[in-house]
């Protein structure tokens, strides 16, 4: 119980409870209505009373999809100015949208008055949603969640491209983080994220420019990117300098956004919007061609273009939802592309890493026998070497060399020379167990690392490596042939040995089996060969 009344006494500040901020004087600010912004407004929305009359209660009014421009709400005495791309003007119960909570009095009929610029596009409405205070301040929230998680996961593809590079080393991961930068730019104008919780774009007054110039940019990478995600590159090499000048045309069309009026930026909207759809028809084309040839990896292509296409045929029948929700629906498009953008890279660094491993696969293996070569035999045998104390286990090597191997290319031929380093290796690899290794360390030498092996159990197998390297002449159908072996034998001894020390020894011993008739497994330690009617 002593716990509870502890906690009985009033919480302190600093102590029971982390209090912040201070007690202020400041106003609420009021934003007014400039008479040159209220110049400016062509559209006028008069938003009516119920046929009784307003209830009394609450009535929350958002405003949506007003690109450019401040958006004006009144009723009676009250009215408020925002704009989309200055938080600081806005009602802050209202984080995507420009909205106002207003309280008619019972039985009024005084209409709410909304007003606004001329949009660039003319099918490109404001939305206006009117309703109890709660279930549109909570749509006005869930909209603000889609447009910032979309900036999100822009920002987070960017992120991990640019960990990829760091991995690949391959500038088509650089190039991808610059792709996403520009698409939050685009996007943070575009929702009015620009200027949220305060302005860290200079949108101010030039939406319009901001929003135009950056569409050009980012529609002069969307269409290259499409073509290549389809297959196009794969199709038609050549094509790549028709790429950099729909890029280039892009941005040049940004750079001339600044000395465009009204008209110009409306005329501007409306080719790209064309150019668009005419780039969408050809990268579906390019697609599903070369889907037929069998090019899967177009798949991610046909669907970057799929949210695209449901948007352009949803225009088409002017549904509601799109004009609702064109934001939304323009950031998740953008944001899916991005995706299979980046699912594209990723197959990318698939393929490089196979290539990667195919030619080191390629570099660390002796063509003629399929065995590990010097350099993979040197590498696995440091790696033994340089394992820590606690890891560490007995290591014997052997180092075989093929007797009078001149003899048998100068009696039997080269070709026949190889026929038999290929057999002698394929009798390696039988004779030891999975954990042992057989390296061709070049010519007819071969060295054996036998991990794990105490000196007795090592001896007695290379033994037997030897008398199946002998028992090889017989599968040969060369007459005359006699395959025989020498063997030098070295345990590793740690403290004393390093790579090169152990390889000597083991080299000597071999040389020692030679010197003492061939056909033996020579011991560097005990300067012995076993006897070879010894069981293996």
């Amino acid at each position: 119980m002593l716990p509870l009344l502890a906690l009985a006494h009033a919480p302190e500040p600093g102590h029971d409870v982390l209090l912040l901020g201070a007690a202020t004087a400041e106003q609420t600010p009021q934003r007014a209505c400039p008479p040159e912004v209220l110049a400016r407004h062509q559209e006028v929305l008069n938003v009516p009373a119920p046929p009784e009359g307003w209830s009394g209660e609450p009535q929350a009014i958002d405003v949506f999809g007003v690109f450019t421009g401040e958006v004006r709400i009144s009723h009676g005495n009250r009215q408020i100015c925002g704009n989309m791309h200055d938080a600081r003007t806005r009602d802050s119960r209202f984080r995507a949208g420009i909205g106002m909570v207003v309280v008619p009095k019972a039985g009024d009929h005084e209409p709410i008055v909304v007003s606004w610029t001329t949009p660039l596009k003319a099918y490109w409405i404001p939305t206006v949603r009117l309703g109890a205070p709660s279930p549109v301040q909570q749509n006005d929230t869930a909209r603000l969640l889609v447009r910032v998680s979309c900036i999100a996961v822009a920002i987070a593809l960017a992120l991990s491209a640019l960990m990829g590079y760091v991995t690949a080393k391959d500038r088509s991961f650089l190039i991808y983080v610059a792709v996403c930068l520009v698409f939050v730019l685009w996007q943070a104008v575009l929702s009015g994220l620009s200027g949220y919780p305060e302005p860290w774009l200079p949108v101010y007054e030039s939406a319009a420019w901001w929003q135009v110039g950056l569409s050009a940019v980012t529609l002069g990478i969307l269409l290259p990117v499409l073509w290549r995600l389809n297959g196009g590159d794969r199709l038609w090499p050549r094509s790549r300098l028709a790429q950099q000048l729909v890029l280039w045309s892009g941005v040049a069309a940004a750079l001339c956004v600044p000395w465009l009026g009204t008209g110009g930026l409306a005329w501007l909207a409306d080719v790209m919007e064309h150019v668009f759809q005419l780039g969408s028809i050809v990268c579906l084309g390019v697609g599903l061609w070369a889907l037929r040839r069998r090019d899967y990896y177009a798949l991610a292509g046909l669907l970057a273009l799929l949210p695209w296409w449901v948007m352009m045929l949803a225009d088409l029948v002017q549904a509601q939802w799109l004009i609702a929700y064109r934001i939304e629906a323009l950031q998740l498009s953008a944001t899916w592309f991005l995706m299979m953008s980046a699912y594209a890279l990723n197959l990318r660094l698939g393929r490089l890493r196979q290539q990667r491993d195919e030619m080191r696969q390629l570099a660390d293996t002796d063509g003629l026998t399929g065995l590990p070569n010097r350099r993979a035999g040197l590498r696995l045998l440091a790696r033994h070497l340089e394992r820590p104390a606690h890891e560490q286990q007995p290591l014997v090597i052997g180092f075989l060399d093929i007797d009078l191997f001149k003899d048998i290319n100068d009696q039997f031929g080269h070709e026949a020379g190889d026929q038999v380093l290929v057999a002698v290796a394929r009798a390696l690899r039988a004779a030891v167990r999975t954990q042992d290794h057989v390296v061709r360390m070049g010519g007819e030498e071969f060295l054996i690392l036998l991990p794990g092996a105490n000196p007795a159990a090592a001896r007695t197998r290379l033994e037997s490596v030897r008398q199946q390297v002998a028992a090889v002449s017989p599968t040969l159908g060369l007459d005359g042939l006699a395959l025989t072996a020498s063997i030098g034998l070295a345990v590793w001894r740690p403290g004393h040995d390093d790579l090169a020390g152990l390889l000597r020894r083991a080299d000597h011993a071999m040389y020692c089996a030679k010197r003492a008739g061939r056909n033996q497994v020579y011991d560097a330690e005990s300067g012995a060969a076993p006897d070879p009617m010894q069981p293996a």
